[in-house]
């Protein structure tokens, strides 16, 4: 069915932040219009999935040129659901940016760029074209870039320049698999390249191409051994932008691997052994490289990487129960991950640093923030019958039914290690007391009650959604086998954009 509104979730955020360049200097209105914009984005992104879900699979042809001679848009159930979390995750990272950000940061632009960033990742999301999914990942690294520098600090700097340098380079592998690809086939169009794609009788030259695909979305996914970029530049940013980053930016890279190796590179043997050793290796060194670590964003940022090699994994069995698993995972992650980042700021607003052995005495002085945190933690680890347990059924259902035991074994290596490290920085952050003989230059004075407010309102809305993934996990898992079936069977897909 075709449906002008799909592009509403990119043009919101593009309006929003056109006006915000009005306003440059005006950091007030700035907030308003970025926390107005966001709700609004959230409210199309829940009209436009419940349409999806109600109605099927909708197209959008640009300038009404029929694909695939046309750019087309399509909002399918995956598509759809990471444009509704991605509101989701924009709307409470907006609220908590208005007071947890400088204002100085504010006058560089930060909140056009978010804008422009939440707009990039809608359109990867929404596109049907494999051209135009580079060209919005190139806006989603433009804005990213500048977000990771603003403000200008050595380690900012430093970060950026490690995190653009490999952008670079796996947007050089996704535009040479892609030129390869117009090449064998004479199309952009991911329908059509489904169709076309298996005509080719040189299916040595599409295994080839594929794996320039899995070099360029693994870069930004940040699976083994491209990963080591992520924890060197996650923690340099304010924790708003992080929050952005450790909750959708990889996801970026899991969607797109997602879509092009379940629309038109359909798994080989020899791929699914690739993914599942990169898999296995992403899970073990991001869970190894957690234990290390004492700065609570670089833990989180091992976290990210560990937890990226359960997703591939299941997009290597490829199979309805490791799909549904790693689908699962994907939702669970986002809202997670978005949370656990804002609440690092919260702990650097409330204790001055984020080098754990210098905290201690949150809990005894806010219990009831510490509570709030500790049901995000909890859903990290994958507490029953929290968002983060339920996936892992999947995922260890699928593993043992294809006897995929080293999987198994990282699966439960990369449980255990978080859960340490986890229970570790509770026990570090939370409970212990403070060292009286330790000094923090940058403590914070107490926070007035409104700037508490607006921090912690944030933290409540992703966990709430956290909450309903975790205690309504069948609603979820019909969402998720919808999802899964879309995958495994491509035909409704491609009869929605080719018409055939």
């Amino acid at each position: 069915m075709i449906d002008n509104h799909i592009l509403a979730p990119v043009f919101i955020h593009l309006l929003t932040a056109i006006v915000q360049l009005i306003a440059w200097r005006k950091t007030v209105t700035q907030r308003f219009l970025s926390i107005g914009g966001t709700f609004l984005g959230l409210l199309i992104a829940i009209r436009l999935f419940t349409k999806v879900y109600n109605e099927g699979i909708l197209t959008m042809n640009a300038s009404n040129w029929d694909a695939p001679f046309g750019i087309v848009f399509v909002a399918d159930t995956l598509s759809t659901t990471l444009v509704l979390l991605t509101s989701i995750a924009g709307f409470a990272v907006s609220i908590f940016s208005a007071t947890g950000l400088s204002r100085q940061r504010m006058r560089y632009g930060y909140f056009p760029i978010f804008h422009f960033l939440l707009m990039g990742l809608n359109g990867a999301f929404l596109t049907g074209d494999i051209f135009n999914l580079y060209v919005w990942f190139e806006v989603i690294i433009i804005s990213s870039f500048v977000l990771m520098t603003l403000g200008g600090r050595k380690a900012q700097l430093e970060g950026g320049v490690k995190y653009m340098a490999m952008n670079i380079l796996a947007s050089t592998f996704f535009l040479t698999g892609i030129g390869i690809l117009y090449g064998i086939t004479g199309t952009l169009n991911m329908a059509d390249l489904a169709l076309k794609i298996q005509l080719v009788q040189n299916q040595t030259l599409v295994g080839i191409t594929s794996c320039f695909f899995i070099i360029g979305f693994g870069i930004k996914s940040a699976v083994f051994p491209l990963y080591f970029w992520l924890p060197s530049s996650y923690h340099t940013p304010p924790s708003a932008v992080a929050a952005t980053f450790g909750g959708l930016l990889t996801k970026v890279g899991i969607y797109a691997m997602y879509r092009v190796f379940s629309l038109i590179f359909v798994p080989d043997e020899f791929t699914k052994d690739l993914l599942m050793g990169m898999a296995i290796l992403t899970i073990l060194t991001g869970a190894f490289g957690a234990l290390i670590k004492t700065n609570i964003r670089r833990l989180f940022s091992y976290l990210i990487v560990c937890h990226i090699g359960f997703m591939i994994g299941g997009l290597a069995m490829f199979n309805k129960a490791a799909l549904m698993g790693a689908v699962f995972y994907l939702i669970h992650d986002i809202m997670v991950k978005t949370n656990l980042f804002l609440i690092a700021g919260v702990i650097r607003q409330l204790g001055g640093t984020m080098d754990m052995t210098k905290l201690g005495g949150i809990y005894k002085e806010y219990p009831k923030i510490s509570l709030l945190m500790a049901l995000v933690l909890f859903s990290l680890v994958g507490i029953p019958p929290l968002s983060g347990f339920w996936p892992k059924i999947y995922l260890f259902q699928a593993a043992f039914e294809y006897n995929q035991y080293f999987y198994v074994a990282a699966l439960i290596i990369g449980s255990f290690f978080t859960l340490y490290v986890i229970a570790k920085m509770w026990s570090e952050v939370f409970w212990k007391d403070p060292s009286s003989d330790e000094v923090i230059e940058d403590k914070f004075k107490p926070l007035p009650l409104f700037r508490k407010i607006l921090l912690i309102l944030p933290i409540c809305i992703l966990c709430s959604v956290t909450l309903f993934i975790g205690l309504n996990a069948e609603a979820v898992i019909q969402v998720t086998e919808r999802i899964v079936n879309q995958m495994l069977d491509t035909r409704p897909y491609i009869e929605a954009v080719l018409g055939k």
